[in-house]
């Protein structure tokens, strides 16, 4: 099948492992939400730094990688029977096959952590990878998440005022309106001259800087949710270190969804220190959402 067959479509990747199992479940239920197909994505590779000895073993590892593909499709009808399923089989590392097949997806889908990688790791490199450069917004979801039950969707977004987060509440606010949940909009404000430390800024008004970051937060909420009036909407300053505030508040969240990167990120990073704390900490399904164009 070729991943531009059909235009738009939910795509996940799935290798067996729990985490992608559950990654299957959410995307299934997105698509029924949505009314698209999923496309369940396996990318595959000789595992050895050597090139195979022979064709034959070669052909033995795509053969064991196309039942991993059909089996997800199998799965994916399972869990979601009026949904449309179609298998994508790939040759190439994980990260560059969802990237590639990224571009005509809607959103992409995948677990905390494949197969690989040793037994105590939070987050797989793909989930991270994937996130950091997709132009795509992706949903990274853990082995033991909660099902998003219908009329229990609690989402908390991560809002800073930068264009990652603006893009982040519009997908939060789309999430709850398929949904019927309710958005938790978080803002984490910490003055950079409480504590010493390389953060430290000396000579600032940080009463002044804290009231200007509340009233940009305050007034940028009503333009987001203009465009659903329906959605119940709840906003929250908090006087915390962003990323410990936002872990802190996804824990009773069903999904939480983050910009990737947000106004105090430093130069040169593609994921922004909230985005990465969320991913290794955060229990609940995290979307990451790309800045808009």
């Amino acid at each position: 099948m070729s991943d531009r067959e059909g235009g738009r479509f939910i795509l996940v990747g799935y290798d067996e492992s729990p985490g992608s199992e559950q990654a299957l479940r959410w995307a299934v239920e997105e698509a029924r939400l949505r009314e698209l197909p999923v496309v369940v994505c396996h990318a595959w590779q000789w595992p050895y730094p050597l090139r195979p000895i022979s064709e034959q073993a070669l052909a033995q590892v795509e053969h064991v990688a196309t039942t991993v593909v059909h089996d997800g499709v199998d799965h994916a009808r399972e869990f979601g029977a009026d949904i449309e399923a179609r298998p994508l089989l790939t040759k190439g590392p994980v990260s560059a096959v969802l990237l590639e097949a990224a571009h005509e997806a809607e959103l992409v889908v995948l677990g905390s952590r494949g197969m690989g990688g040793f037994e105590d790791l939070r987050v797989g490199s793909a989930a991270v990878q994937v996130p950091a450069h997709c132009a795509r917004p992706v949903v990274v979801v853990r082995p033991a998440a909660e099902p998003m039950d219908q009329g229990g969707v609690r989402i908390v977004v991560g809002v800073d005022g930068s264009p990652a987060s603006q893009a982040a509440f519009g997908f939060a606010l789309q999430e709850a309106a398929l949904r019927g949940g309710t958005v938790r909009a978080i803002c984490g404000w910490w003055d950079p001259g409480a504590l010493p430390g390389p953060d430290q800024l000396p000579f600032v008004d940080a009463a002044m800087m804290r009231a200007g970051a509340e009233a940009r937060f305050q007034e940028a909420v009503p333009l987001l949710t203009a465009k659903y009036p329906d959605v119940p909407v709840t906003t929250e300053f908090v006087a915390e270190r962003p990323p410990r505030a936002i872990v802190e508040s996804a824990k009773a969240a069903t999904l939480l969804v983050l910009g990737r990167r947000g106004l105090d990120s430093r130069p040169g990073t593609l994921l922004g220190a909230v985005t990465q704390a969320a991913l290794s900490e955060v229990h609940c399904p995290v979307a990451v959402t790309p800045p808009p164009n």
